[in-house]
Formats: structure tokens, sequence, C-alpha cells
């Protein structure tokens, strides 16, 4: 009978069941920053960095995503006499915080809606 030598190498990577391997999220980040100013394809970076490219291409679509931040949207409730009204008609302004102004003439309404959100 033959002997069979065999050789387990651990490079100390975490593993998840699978035997995939896990690259922490800061490890990702380095990467992703580096083939950002690479000027390589991420096909031709992956290669470079021993990384499968589907992987790969999965990080850089979640991180394109992630940094990219969503400004919040405010609205403001308007409220305008209609027209042929009585010069004396109010105009009602309500924020988006829930104050209400109200004015007879719209440079001083606009003036003290300015005021409030300053």
């Amino acid at each position: 009978m033959r002997a069979v030598v065999t050789e387990v190498v651990d490079g100390g990577e975490k593993r998840d069941g699978r035997g995939r391997r896990i690259t922490p999220p800061e490890q990702r980040a380095a990467l992703l920053r580096a083939f950002r100013t690479s000027g390589l394809t991420a096909a031709a970076f992956a290669r470079r960095e021993g990384l499968k490219y589907q992987t790969f291409a999965g990080w850089v679509s979640r991180g394109s995503r992630e940094s990219t931040p969503t400004a919040a949207v405010r609205f403001a409730q308007v409220s305008l006499p209609a027209a042929g009204t009585a010069s004396g008609a109010a105009l009602e302004v309500q924020l988006a915080d829930g104050t209400l102004v109200r004015g007879g003439e719209a440079h001083a309404v606009a003036a003290l809606v300015r005021a409030l959100r300053d």
C-alpha cells in the first residue's frame, strides 16, 4: 500500500459554512477605494487581487448604492388667495414643521418665513 501525503494550509482567513472566504467590511472598503483609483476594469482588478469577479461586482454595486446619499425631501403647503378677491385677502403659508404664517402682504409673509427658517 502506498502512503498519501497531504498538507492542510490555514491562511488564518475566516470562512463560512460552505468554505467561502469571508472578507471583513474594512478590507472590502479598502479594496473598493483601491479599485476606484486604479483605472482598471472591475474584471481586471478582481483578477489582480485574486477575487471572484461576481463577488467583487456585487461589492461594487452595493458600494455605489450605499455611498449615494438620499436627500430628505421637504415640502411646505402654500395657500394663495384666489385671483380677483378683495385686496385685504389673507395669505397663508404652512411650513414643514407645522408652523402656520398668515398675513395680508406677500412680501411681509415671505420675509417672516425666511426669518423663521434661519
